[in-house]
């Protein structure tokens, strides 16, 4: 029996943020059917698709371009799941994108895949997996030995931005407003908070059961949302499966003869704890933080602090040198010198180099020191003393370059542990924080505990700007900095002096005088470490930690790595995503190419070969294993043979070609992918027959390239860059991906997914919560952009009821014998199908922009509101509805829903509609375009109603402030409409200036809008002419023709429309009549359009506020 009790540990995860459900009827309902047709679609495989075979085609009668052209395709995917967890709602996010073009694809009429597989590379399986072989030791089989603890620790800050869940991670809370954290310590109880039985847990011990339980519960969760997914093509990745191993295998080969992969000494993020470079994917913290390399200056000691000489006497051979170490990013101001800055709460030690030479520096420093051939004794960290930062103040040491030799260590607070080796070089020339110390030192001397002179060495200009040569004392005296302490005002003065100084400055003083400091300070850097006065030195640029909990450094390694930046290839992939002459890469958005344009700027080297994790082994050094960012770059082009290869996750079975994964040697790979032509020796070196091998190079040359791939904009700075590259390195160019569109992160319920804070669920927990369409609903209205978006739960639940209604209500239309029949009507039938069509069409457009919220918008709410105005409309009028109109609003209906909610639609499809086939096989419905002058009727019959509300609440005010008492709303209301046909004759020259500037051939303005505004402006009457000259243009954007619009015409006949809407007004508004007057400019009299055109006195001051499309309204009683 399962223990299913709440560890102490883990009960900060029975508080849950997240909606809580009343009723569940409707969504039970709605699910049935989801699992019903769920289980057709896999019976019926519906979404297994092959390419035309080569019996049907012959490889070689038909060029792969002519093949696609005769046959259209679709090819997408999305960074495949990490299975170290199940999938979340983020996850889901990302999966809709995919998803969503993927069923529109489909129906467009293309042959379209959607494969998936399983990422297993790298290092948070296996290190979980060892964690737990110490915890079975520690506590026993099913940890029965374990005794409940709690650990107090400060609150946790918030988690940084983007951070992946999975079950190698953990941070819960107890309790809704702790003042203290609880942690799952162990990783059993991480695994136990995610549903694994206590007793089962012991078997994630071992590595590769992650990769026997994982995957099935991802394809079992994504199915259950309803995934397009040709599942005979998925696999996990490592060695655990052969095929990919050796498809894996054959991508480094290839790489390294093609001197894309390289050997050498690297600074790279490493794990001392590990033993081996950490990256991206390794880490539980610092994704995309890379090593900052410093100039680490020698500051020979010439005379100890008195507490410094105490300290060291004894520990340091007589005939060494000991020097303080500051690291910094601007050698070219070590001219400048005027003394040398220590924490004095700071902790440091004297540590050894060589038998020679002593370093003064933090731990952490040194960490990162002993792995870059710094020390003598590589990775060994000895030291001989140990210092409090003040026992350091006063030491006289000796300053390079500088134009004085002797400077003093002084005090500064702002010395951080944790950045640089904790000792800094004072430059107040060029460092605002700096001058501003050194100020401040000299005029508090004694509280500071130093002499006075010490901070009063003379500051010499060594660098003109065009701003000054005291750049540093110029930005805080403008900036009216008074203490070290003004922290603002130091950050923004130390951009600004850096941006100046490095773009704009020029070296007034060394052997590099007269030279642009950007060009000088590579020299001034060689110069330093080829005298022995400085050596290059690395840290992380920020704080990073690997999934086993070591901080990392930065070590300089022997490495595999692949070179990024090599110029050529760098080249072709910056033009590639710059897309100039449209037949590069798509990537939807300009947020997204110019992210990817930032990566390809910076990326360089990347280690592609660790030595702990899951992998596969290096071909040429085997005991290194592939990297999980580097075996994950072109997988996709293995998603169009897998099924051919094997017929389960690991390779165990054999596929359709019926060969084993030795038989898939490199040259096969080579044929495969369209690199080689075949021979007669591939075939015999093989043993795969030729047609198999035709047959496996169709699919390929078919399916690929890549028509769009989908990923968070996390994954641009590594893999999705990656990929590009390794497209472009290993492929011929028609086969490199052709889109890659990026989403942002998701929040929930419009805060961030936090399992520490309840804010958090996962795939499943949604779906069965409310439903895979309404899921995907509340998915697609969460946004589009690269910027985050929001799963908004109230949209689920509102869906489901809207589906269910809509469900019902169609299920007993369709039995309504009491429709219209015969021809549809001029005004409510006409308004209804003109905007059925529009809607269609609308839908259609944002699908093919991958704008989900705007095409759920057309598709379902905009939709299902037409039908609503159309019921009400024949109601008010008291006629049925048209039962044409019916039907087609239903079969429209369930077609333009079917990319987002396929489950609802593919039920109205075939069982209210009675089609035989499923609703993924049809073709998205073609309707005619919206006829303008109905798309415009109907624009004024939604605006006018509208108005009249808006009216009658105007004149209620009016009367509550005493300027009216003539009407009671609690009497019979009587509403009088003013309409005219003509336009006042103030506004003509402004339709003359639109006729300037607008060019009718392509629906656009001549000129920008702020010269339009400017022209308006210098006629007059700006405050009545721009809201008219706006509304002019809207209507011409919406397509109304520029010959009626600037002839000052309406499209429609507005007094027919507005006759035809009163039955409709005087129901919605509750009025006894409605009159309708026409007037013209100037004249006290008009026509009553209500009884034959009868002349009456107009009296009401609002009719002369009536235009052309623009009724004014007055409201009495009868």
């Amino acid at each position: 029996m399962a223990d299913t009790s709440v560890p102490k540990a883990m009960e900060g995860l029975a508080i849950s943020k997240t909606k809580e459900l009343k009723g569940t009827e409707k969504r039970d309902t709605l699910i049935e059917i989801e699992k019903r047709y769920q289980l057709k679609w896999e019976e019926e495989r519906v979404f297994e698709v092959d390419a035309p075979s080569v019996d049907e085609f012959p490889l070689g009668s038909i060029t792969a371009a002519e093949l696609r052209e005769k046959f259209p395709k679709f090819f997408g995917t999305i960074a495949y799941p990490y299975m170290n967890g199940r999938l979340h709602a983020g996850h889901a996010f990302s999966f809709s994108k995919i998803e969503f073009h993927t069923g529109f694809a489909r129906m467009q009429g293309k042959r379209t895949l959607f494969p998936l597989g399983y990422h297993c590379t790298g290092l948070p399986i296996k290190a979980s997996a060892d964690k737990l072989v110490k915890e079975v030791e520690m506590f026993g089989r099913d940890f029965e030995n374990y005794k409940e603890e709690e650990e107090e620790e400060p609150a946790a800050a918030p988690a940084p931005k983007g951070n992946k869940e999975d079950v190698s991670k953990f941070n819960a809370k107890k309790g809704k407003a702790a003042a203290k954290t609880i942690k799952a310590k162990y990783q059993w109880q991480i695994l136990q908070s995610v549903g694994i039985p206590k007793e089962e847990i012991h078997l994630f011990a071992d590595a590769q059961y992650w990769l026997e339980f994982f995957p099935p519960e991802c394809k079992k969760d994504l199915t259950n949302f309803g995934a397009r997914i040709d599942w005979r093509r998925q696999f996990v990745t490592t060695d655990a499966n052969p095929y990919y191993d050796a498809f894996v295998r054959w991508q480094m080969n290839r790489l390294k003869e093609l001197n894309k992969i390289k050997f050498g000494k690297r600074y790279t993020i490493y794990s001392i704890k590990d033993g081996q470079p950490c990256m991206d994917h390794d880490r539980s913290e610092g994704e995309g933080v890379l090593p900052q390399e410093y100039t680490a200056l020698k500051l020979k000691v010439l005379e100890w602090a008195p507490k410094a000489a105490e300290v060291i006497k004894g520990k340091v051979p007589e005939d060494a040198s000991v020097f303080l170490v500051p690291a910094t990013l601007r050698p070219e101001t070590m001219y400048g010198q005027v003394c040398c800055f220590v924490g004095p709460t700071l902790a440091y030690g004297v540590f050894k180099a060589s038998e020679k030479e002593y370093y003064v520096i933090t731990e952490r420093a040194a960490k990162n020191m002993a792995y870059q051939g710094i020390f003598e004794k590589e990775g060994v960290i000895e030291k001989v003393a140990d210092f409090q930062g003040s026992d350091l103040i006063g030491t006289e040491v000796h300053a390079p370059l500088s134009f004085h030799p002797k400077v003093r260590v002084l005090p500064m607070e702002s010395v951080l542990a944790t950045k640089g080796t904790g000792v800094v070089t004072s430059v107040p020339s060029d460092s605002p924080d700096d001058f501003a110390m050194v100020t401040d030192l000299a005029k508090k001397a004694d509280f500071y505990g130093i002499k006075k002179e010490w901070a009063e060495l003379e500051i010499i200009p060594i660098i003109q700007t065009p701003t000054s040569d005291l750049l540093a004392p110029y930005l805080v005296k403008k900036l009216k900095i008074s203490s070290p302490k003004d922290a603002k005002q130091l950050l923004e003065a130390k951009e600004l002096a850096y941006k100046e100084g490095f773009y704009a400055g020029v070296m007034k003083v060394g052997d590099f005088k007269g030279e642009k400091v950007e060009i000088a300070k590579p020299k001034v850097r060689e110069q330093l470490i080829k005298a022995g006065e400085a050596f290059a030195y690395s840290e992380p640029e920020n704080k990073v930690v690997s999934r086993s909990g070591d901080e990392c450094t930065v070590a300089l390694m022997d490495q595999w790595y692949l070179d990024y930046g090599e110029d050529s290839w760098r080249a072709i992939a910056y033009d590639y995503v710059a897309n100039k002459d449209g037949s590069g890469l798509n990537t939807w958005s300009p947020d997204t190419q110019h992210a990817f344009k930032g990566v390809i700027d910076w990326l360089r080297q990347w280690a592609c070969a660790r030595t702990y994790g899951l992998g596969s082994k290096l071909p040429w050094d085997p005991h290194f294993l592939v990297e999980s960012l580097s075996d994950s770059t072109i997988y996709m082009a293995y998603y169009t043979i897998a099924h051919w290869l094997h017929t389960d996750l690991f390779g165990r079975e054999k596929g359709r070609a019926n060969i084993t994964p030795e038989q898939m040697i490199d040259e096969v790979w080579d044929y495969v992918f369209c690199r080689t032509q075949l021979t007669d020796d591939i075939v015999k070196k093989s043993g795969i027959p030729k047609e198999t091998l035709e047959g496996m190079r169709r699919e390929f040359e078919y399916f690929y390239p890549l028509d769009l791939r989908v990923s968070g904009k996390d994954l641009i700075p590594n893999h999705l860059t990656f990929f590009l590259y390794n497209h472009i390195a290993l492929f011929p160019r028609e086969y490199w991906p052709r889109s890659v569109r990026a989403n942002g992160h998701l929040q929930l319920n419009g805060e961030k997914m936090s399992k520490s804070t309840g804010n958090f669920m996962t795939l499943d927990e949604v779906v069965k919560k409310y439903g895979a369409d309404a899921a995907r609903v509340a998915l697609a209205d969460a946004g589009d952009g690269i910027s985050d978006s929001n799963f908004v739960e109230d949209v689920a639940d509102n869906t489901i009821l809207r589906f269910y209604n809509n469900k019902e209500w169609i299920e007993e239309v369709i039995k309504d014998e009491q429709l219209r029949t015969g021809e549809l009507n001029a005004f409510q039938d006409a308004l209804f199908d003109n905007e059925m069509n529009a809607l269609v069409n609308e839908a259609k457009k944002q699908y093919e922009e991958t704008s989900y919220k705007l095409a759920l918008k057309a598709a379902h709410y905009d939709f299902m509101n037409a039908r609503d105005s159309y019921r009400e409309a024949c109601n008010a009028a008291g006629i049925p509805l048209h039962k044409d109109l019916v039907w087609k609003y239903i079969r429209l209906q369930a077609l333009i829903l079917t990319p987002i909610a396929p489950h609802w639609a593919d039920y109205i499809w075939q069982e209210v509609l009675g089609e035989p086939r499923s609703i993924q096989f049809a073709t998205f419905p073609v309707v005619p375009a919206a006829d303008p002058a109905l798309s415009a009727a109907r624009e004024y019959v939604k605006t006018t109603s509208s108005n009249i509300n808006s009216a009658e609440s105007a004149q209620l005010k009016k009367m509550a402030k005493g300027k009216q008492s003539d009407f009671d709303p609690k009497k019979p209301k009587k509403l009088t409409i003013f309409i005219t046909d003509s336009f006042p004759s103030w506004q003509a020259k402004y339709i003359d200036l639109l006729k300037e500037v607008w060019d009718p051939a392509t629906n656009t303005q001549k000129i920008d809008d702020k010269e339009l505004n400017g022209k308006i402006g210098k006629m007059g009457e700006m405050k009545k002419a721009m809201p008219f000259v706006q509304t002019l243009k809207k209507r011409l954007r919406d397509g109304e023709p520029a010959d009626v619009v600037l002839a000052r015409k309406l499209v429609f006949d507005e007094s027919t429309t507005l006759l035809a809407m009163i039955p409709g007004l005087m129901r919605a508004a509750g009025l006894e009549s409605v009159q309708v007057i026409q007037v013209a400019e100037g004249s006290k009299k008009g026509k009553d359009l209500t009884k034959n055109s009868e002349e009456v006195d107009v009296t009401a001051p609002v009719a002369e506020s009536a235009l052309p499309g623009q009724p004014s309204f007055f409201f009495s009683n009868v």
